[in-house]
């Protein structure tokens, strides 16, 4: 996986970290001297100072090696997918699937996807997280399913006002 910042409509995970050496994923709260305010995102939201020297990594900014076009595909935009294919919870169990199932996972969602450089430990991560952003932050995606609702009712107003403009004027009958 690359580290880029990308623009998508799930601007929320900006706030979302992982901290390397720590499970899970952490709520960024705030900066201080000392580092950065963390709160896991589980049942427990236990809040801890992570020091200066600790790699933490924003979820925004985190994408996936792609052999495609682009270089890489923002995560917020692999979330988006798997959420298309598999709803609210990835069934498949990352410490109990096989290499191939994972791999497999991640085609579907993502079939251009590097398989040189994305790892089987990475589709781990993917589907973990996942899991724990649906289950502890669903307004991640239901922000992003509103912006995709208005956007493409705004799509839709733009086709009927061209159509609508592009109508030729029609002449009453006249009466014989």
């Amino acid at each position: 996986m690359s580290e880029k910042v990308e623009s998508t409509g799930m601007d929320l995970l900006k706030e979302i970290a992982n901290v390397s050496g720590k499970g899970g994923l952490f709520r960024i709260l705030k900066p201080s001297r000392a580092g950065v305010i963390v709160e896991s995102l589980d049942e427990k939201r236990e809040k801890t100072l992570i020091g200066p020297t600790a790699r933490v990594s924003v979820l925004k900014d985190v994408s996936i090696f792609t052999d495609g076009e682009e270089e890489s595909a923002p995560l917020a935009d692999v979330f988006l997918k798997i959420r298309e294919e598999h709803g609210e919870e990835v069934t498949l169990q990352p410490k109990t699937a096989s290499d191939k199932e994972l791999i497999e996972f991640l085609n579907k969602i993502l079939p251009d996807f590097d398989r040189s450089k994305v790892y089987v430990s990475d589709i781990k991560k993917i589907i973990t997280w996942y899991n724990l952003l649906s289950k502890y932050t669903p307004e991640l995606f239901e922000a992003s399913a509103a912006e995709e609702t208005a956007e493409a009712e705004a799509e839709s107003e733009t086709v009927t006002e061209t159509v609508t403009a592009e109508a030729p004027a029609t002449e009453p009958e006249s009466e014989k």
